[in-house]
């Protein structure tokens, strides 16, 4: 059974929305209908983006921002609002990361992470948060995804900066999920499992050995592709999830309820 959904006449925003698992994202929503706005630190990487969803369904603008720069975030996502209208659905998906054990991460490094992680997720959302609403009692308030990390819920090794960073943008998912909600806003979590084809996989698993080692502890015993992340997202910014805020979904497989192994110290 095919799942489908109309986002036509919907306004929705990716941020990180230019390549790998959030470029995933855009397409399916362009492809269901909505008019799509994303954005990333590169011009060239948005300019790409916005010319490949123009084919795959409704209209693209972008916008180039980096997430820890919180006047830009805001005139970005403003100016989005400015040309589109209100913010139906926001995708938060930026994330840095580098495998590293803790007493070889800097101060510097461990700050990076934190800063496009966590700190980027308060600025998109804090600069979304106008854009989202609707204070006239019109339509229902927008929703918010969040792109965590199976690090969020799992500890590991050469990871604690991406631990941390991800289980505090969890936490800002459910605590704005109980601040929001009176006003109509639902923010929830998506934790993507391994994904093929993405910079990420690429790096962790680089030949066949190690993809076979990550596929074996997947239950469904498969790699993940860009679309079941975005049909997780496709189904939380819709009316079928009108009473779902606060959840964390996994969209991996069944891979963190095995303790996520992946062996960092040896790449």
């Amino acid at each position: 059974m095919k799942a489908t959904f109309d986002y036509s006449g919907c306004n929705v925003f990716v941020v990180g929305g230019t390549s790998g698992i959030n470029l995933g994202i855009a397409e399916a929503f362009a492809a269901a209908g909505a008019r799509l706005g994303v954005a990333s630190r590169r011009q060239e990487k948005v300019d790409a983006a916005v010319a490949r969803l123009a084919g795959k369904g409704g209209p693209a603008l972008g916008y180039a921002f980096d997430v820890r720069d919180a006047p830009a975030v805001a005139a970005g996502l403003a100016q989005f609002a400015g040309e589109a209208g209100p913010i139906d659905v926001l995708v938060s998906g930026a994330a840095g990361n580098f495998p590293a054990p803790f007493e070889k991460i800097s101060a510097n490094g461990f700050k990076s992470v934190v800063d496009i992680d966590l700190l980027g997720t308060y600025n998109v959302m804090k600069a979304a948060y106008p854009h989202l609403r609707r204070p006239d009692g019109g339509r229902p308030g927008g929703s918010v995804i969040n792109i965590s990390a199976p690090q969020a819920v799992v500890p590991m090794a050469w990871q604690v900066h991406v631990c941390a960073a991800k289980a505090g943008v969890d936490m800002v998912t459910r605590t704005l999920a109980i601040e929001w909600g009176a006003e109509g806003l639902r923010i929830n979590s998506v934790i993507p499992g391994p994904i093929a084809g993405t910079e990420g996989m690429a790096r962790l698993a680089p030949d066949a050995a190690s993809t076979a080692r990550v596929i074996k502890g997947v239950p469904l015993g498969r790699m993940g592709t860009p679309r079941d992340v975005a049909n997780a997202c496709l189904f939380l910014g819709s009316e079928a999830a009108s009473y779902v805020t606060g959840a964390v979904m996994t969209a991996d497989g069944g891979w963190a309820q095995t303790g996520a192994p992946l062996d960092f110290a040896a790449l």
